[in-house]
């Protein structure tokens, strides 16, 4: 199999000693960014450069990529048009946001409430939803929504799909479908628009399914929660399966201006409906760099197969220059907090499941070879294979937690009310050269 295919990107930077080019020392990271040794330690902290100790001494070495980006967005901040464009790869946000926070010891909604505090004291993904929309936190707990009217027999939609759809595609069907019958879904008032948001939500969880199981969407739609909703509708096997699913649903509610936020923000920025907001989202969502990330991982573990190939299969992706899918973020150069509770609770509620064990040992091995932990990709893929849900299913977790998190920028860049355009610097020939060309 050729590592190079299914849209791996390259790593920027391994532990290997033919990729130490990649690398610079303290003193050369200071003077490419022209300040002094304490403030390059400073940005470390702060996860914006990232550094690998160099074995058997006490020194550590520093990703050039990290240093030229950062240089890149000061130059930008100066005004220095030749590299303005840099601000927009992993730069610091360009949009002005309160609805969440992010830094290298973990993520923040509402940039006050911890992510994973919430997740694991199980606030419902409800409330945090709620929270993300308005800034408060909903007091008492356990906010109840509606269940919405069946918009159509969910056997007419499934007639339109073939069979082994994947779930996150039934949701951009989905979403387009219940635009389309909302006649008033444009200019809406803003507490109409939130029980519009409230019910898509509803609507995304249930119908999951429909492409394999048509016959559930109904009774899932009639359940209490969100969580609840998904567990009926992937019959999942634990009876711990919402309240882990809730969990899961509440880390992934929202990650500041991600691909996918950005797409939602900028469509809302047009004047868009919310149904195209969303589904501008799910769009950049499915790319393999980001949503579909979930989807790589399942492929990874298919390739390792069982636990006692993970050692030689993760030293096949590495010797072939292509990074293991769903390790290193570069947000959280120490790891990503929202990680463990996942892994955690896929080890708990199932432990002897072949996915959890395969995946436990890919996580092993990258551990003790000193490579970078499991992003969250990881633990939803774990957990999805001890709760029994069908592939697919973790990227489609990810897609119904992170709608609370469009929605809530939608619903800020309409207060903010400005058009986002940036502008393209030109770089091809010459008017005159495209004029006489043949």
């Amino acid at each position: 199999m050729d590592r190079r295919r299914g849209g791996r990107s390259q790593s920027r930077f391994d532990h290997r000693p033919e990729r130490e080019e990649a690398l610079v020392s303290a003193s050369e990271a200071a003077a490419l960014l022209g300040v002094k040794r304490t403030t390059l330690y400073t940005y470390v902290s702060r996860g914006w450069v990232r550094c690998v100790p160099v074995r058997g001494t006490k020194e550590n070495r520093y990703a050039r990529a990290d240093l030229e980006r950062l240089k890149a967005r000061h130059d930008a901040r100066a005004g220095h048009a030749a590299v303005a464009a840099g601000a927009l790869r992993w730069g610091e946000p360009v949009i002005d946001s309160a609805v969440s926070r992010v830094e290298a010891r973990g993520l923040a909604y509402r940039g006050r409430q911890p992510a994973v505090a919430l997740a694991t004291e199980g606030r419902s993904f409800e409330d945090v939803a709620e929270l993300l929309w308005s800034g408060v936190l909903p007091e008492p707990r356990g906010t109840a929504w509606r269940a919405p009217r069946m918009p159509f027999a969910p056997s007419a939609l499934a007639a339109l799909l073939p069979r082994g759809t994947p779930p996150a595609e039934v949701l951009s069907t989905l979403v387009s479908l219940l635009g389309a019958r909302d006649a008033l879904r444009v200019a809406a008032p803003r507490e109409q628009e939130l029980a519009r948001a409230r019910g898509l939500l509803r609507h995304l969880a249930a119908w999951v399914c429909v492409a394999r199981a048509p016959g559930r969407v109904t009774r899932a739609l009639q359940e209490k929660t969100v969580a609840d909703s998904l567990a009926r509708a992937w019959a999942a096997r634990s009876p711990r399966a919402p309240a882990l699913l809730n969990q899961a649903l509440v880390l992934c509610a929202d990650h500041e201006l991600n691909v996918s936020t950005f797409a939602a923000r900028v469509t809302a920025s047009s004047g868009a409906d919310l149904y195209a907001c969303i589904g501008a989202a799910m769009a950049a969502l499915s790319g393999p760099k980001h949503g579909g990330a979930c989807d790589r991982v399942e492929a990874l573990l298919a390739e390792v197969q069982r636990p006692a190939r993970a050692k030689e299969v993760v030293a096949e992706y590495l010797r072939q220059g292509g990074s293991v899918p769903g390790f290193g973020h570069r947000l959280y150069p120490g790891g990503d907090p929202r990680t463990p509770p996942l892994i955690q609770a896929a080890r708990e509620v199932r432990p002897e499941a072949p996915g959890v064990r395969v995946a436990h040992a890919v996580v092993e091995v990258m551990r003790e070879a000193g490579h970078p932990a499991p992003s969250m990709e990881v633990g939803l893929v774990m957990l999805a294979e001890a709760l029994g849900l069908p592939k697919g299913a973790a990227s489609t977790v990810f897609a119904v937690g992170r709608s609370a998190g469009w929605v809530a920028h939608v619903l800020e860049q309409r207060e903010q009310g400005h058009l986002l355009r940036p502008r393209a610097r030109y770089v091809g020939p010459p008017a005159s050269d495209a004029a006489t060309a043949d």
